[in-house]
């Protein structure tokens, strides 16, 4: 029988394969089908519509409309590349029998091939009448094998294409129902009978009734025979076993084995009432010594590979921090366990937008480690990949929801900044809702509509976010290892803590902010033990900076940025040594000028360079304040006897073709024109 399946379905895959190729070559299915002598070649579309076929009746047939037909359609899932039905009715009408068959197109869709009765007889009768060869039921019995017509197609019979009834067997198909037993005589011999229908073809199996009851007879002599020696054993066993000197002996070992396995290693056997049970103790005593030395062995190897998968965790994790003048960046992750599932990263995505994220995964230890490696990774690759925070997520679901047999799934936070714009792009994944801080505010918690958590469920989008950030703000991140920290007495450390904490330590710098956040939690937890993993990362932008026009806070700490925001002009300019020393005493005097007198919050300078000549402006939000009212200082006076005050607005006005100033909009502008020659 399978033997029939397996050469009926190799041939049609064969023969399917062929038609592909050159239906591929330009081949029309009409010359295919009289070519290969099939009933019906069919091109199936992506959308399980057939497109092409050479019977006109099933043009633009839906398969999904019939049982039959609909099998096919796993052809359009990418699951499978071929798939072959058995000899069937079909469903587009229930008094046809075909064998079908199925191949994958490379640009969608698929090949479907038919045979009919005929066709299906002419590819395999030749393979059909050798499978009864070397073939027999018991010593006398044989296997026919006969087409639909009961003609018989076995090769090596005699009675090859001669009609069953010819040979004396009747097959009754409603009175004789497959697949069971019945008694027919052939040549006035009773025969046991029973046929199968595979494939278009009757496989009917003979053997005498006396050979049948003679082996039927035998089997039961044999079984009872097994029978009784396996009691027999088992009584001369259980003899021996109920003696009372073993039960006693094995109650004691079993007591002290019981000690054993509940974790007692130092606790001996003793039972040596004979020889084989004192050899039974030493051998225990002597194992049971062994295995201490392998737990320890094991304990101490576990302790060394766990140590190197922390570095190797710890190691992954960035703890170089950006050294850039717009940003002021520090994160950092303490672990619960020698491993853990928390992780934060950053990374410039060109030379002015960093990304930085936060994440939590389900559970702990090396599993959490490895699925947190596997997210870090991902989530990397698509940021770099210039997606947005949504998008970002949406995609890293889908990766980490597959093969996700163990159900882990992770809470994360994404930010994209741009440090020209101060535009900050976000997504929440489940996460703790970060801590913003706007300049001169307070800190408060930043409450957006959080998405399903990484890992989750298939399918899920993530929304995308975003909020303007101005210089001087600050934003917090951390995972639930810090609000849930746990003291002796059940009471968590809780988000109303740390917002209080974090507003009195505004001005700190992002590195102290972090680790006297993480002092602060220790002190609450005291001797308490560490649950959850505990990360955080803080986020300071001082200044936006593009191309050009930078905008800083109006403080010292400022000059840096300002310094290399006037470097890149240079370089740009390439300009002279003269050119480049006139542009820096500009830039010195005239923020030093603001920063002493206009009491801003914030300095903006952009330029423009048009006809060979440098207009620079500077803008701040400070009192109305107007330079060139400034009186100048008298010069041919010593250095001593000159007031302070008007000698750098000066310099100023002579290194300038022209200098303008005007207050607009609750804003100091100053305009001032400079030859690059």
């Amino acid at each position: 029988y399978q033997d029939i399946m397996d050469a009926s379905d190799e041939n049609l895959l064969n023969k399917m394969r062929e038609i592909r190729k050159n239906y591929l070559a330009g081949v029309d299915v009409d010359t295919l089908a009289e070519q290969y002598n099939v009933i019906e070649v069919n091109i199936i579309d992506a959308d399980g519509f057939i497109r092409f076929t050479n019977y006109a009746a099933y043009q633009d047939y839906d398969m999904a409309s019939g049982e039959q037909s609909a099998e096919f359609l796993v052809l359009l899932d990418g699951e499978k590349e071929s798939y072959i039905q058995d000899y069937r009715p079909t469903s587009y009408d229930n008094e046809t029998y075909r064998k079908y068959g199925g191949l994958t197109l490379p640009d969608g869709g698929f090949l479907q091939v038919g045979y009919d009765a005929t066709q299906f007889g002419d590819d395999i009768d030749a393979f059909v009448g050798k499978v009864t060869k070397n073939r027999h039921i018991g010593k006398q019995g044989f296997i026919i094998i006969c087409d639909e017509q009961f003609r018989i197609v076995t090769e090596d019979s005699q009675e090859l294409g001669k009609e069953l009834k010819s040979v004396g067997i009747s097959v009754d198909l409603e009175k004789m129902p497959s697949n069971e037993i019945f008694e027919v005589d052939l040549n006035s011999v009773p025969h046991l009978c029973t046929y199968r229908f595979v494939e278009g073809y009757y496989i009917i199996g003979m053997m005498p009734v006396e050979e049948a009851m003679f082996m039927k007879t035998l089997s039961v002599y044999v079984n009872v025979f097994m029978q009784i020696i396996i009691f027999a054993a088992l009584f001369v066993l259980i003899y021996f076993l109920i003696k009372k000197i073993i039960i006693d002996n094995l109650r004691k070992i079993n007591g002290t084995l019981a000690q054993i396995t509940n974790g007692n290693l130092d606790v001996t056997v003793e039972v040596r009432s004979n020889e084989e049970f004192a050899s039974l103790s030493d051998d225990i005593n002597s194992t049971v010594t062994t295995l201490k030395q392998y737990i320890a062995e094991a304990a101490a190897r576990i302790d060394q590979e766990l140590e190197f998968a922390k570095q190797i965790q710890y190691s992954s994790l960035p703890v170089t921090f950006p050294d850039r003048c717009e940003i002021e960046l520090y994160a950092k992750m303490r672990t619960a366990k020698e491993v853990g599932g928390d992780f934060y990263d950053f990374y410039m995505l060109n030379d002015h937008v960093v990304a930085f994220i936060i994440a939590d995964v389900s559970g702990k230890g090396i599993p959490a480690a490895m699925f947190m490696m596997k997210a870090k990774t991902i989530i990397k690759d698509l940021a770099e990949s210039g997606l947005e925070p949504d998008e970002i997520f949406t995609k890293a679901n889908e990766k980490l929801c597959e093969n996700n047999d163990a159900s882990m799934f992770v809470t994360a936070w994404l930010g994209i900044l741009d440090l020209a714009t101060g535009l900050l792009k976000f997504a929440n994944a489940g996460h703790n809702p970060p801590l913003l801080c706007k300049r001169g505010e307070d800190f408060a918690y930043l409450k957006n509509r959080s998405g399903l958590f990484l890992a989750g469920m298939e399918g899920i989008r993530y929304r995308k976010n975003e909020l303007q950030m101005e210089p001087g703000d600050r934003i917090y991140l951390y995972t639930d290892g810090v609000t849930e920290a746990t003291n002796k007495s059940n009471k968590l450390y809780g988000e109303e803590k740390l917002l209080e904490l974090t507003n009195d330590l505004r001005a700190v710098a992002p590195k102290e902010f972090c680790k006297m956040i993480e002092e602060d939690v220790d002190r609450f937890v005291g001797d308490a033990p560490q649950f959850d993993d505990i990360t955080m990362l803080c986020l300071s932008l001082n200044c936006l900076m593009a191309e050009n026009e930078i905008v800083v806070l109006c403080k010292e700490d400022s000059l840096e940025a300002v310094k290399r925001f006037e470097e890149k002009l240079v370089s740009k300019l390439m300009a002279a040594p003269k050119v480049a020393n006139r542009i820096h005493i500009i830039f010195d005097e005239i923020y030093a000028n603001i920063l002493h007198y206009s009491n801003a919050k914030t300095i903006t300078i952009r330029y423009q360079i048009k006809d060979e000549k440098l207009q620079l402006t500077f803008l701040d939000d400070g009192i109305p304040y107007d330079p060139l009212n400034t009186a100048a200082p008298d010069i041919t006076l010593s250095a001593e006897e000159r007031e302070i005050g008007g000698l750098g607005i000066l310099i100023v006005k002579n290194m300038s073709e022209s200098m303008e100033y005007v207050y607009k909009d609750n804003k100091n502008i100053l305009n001032l024109t400079i030859s690059l020659f």
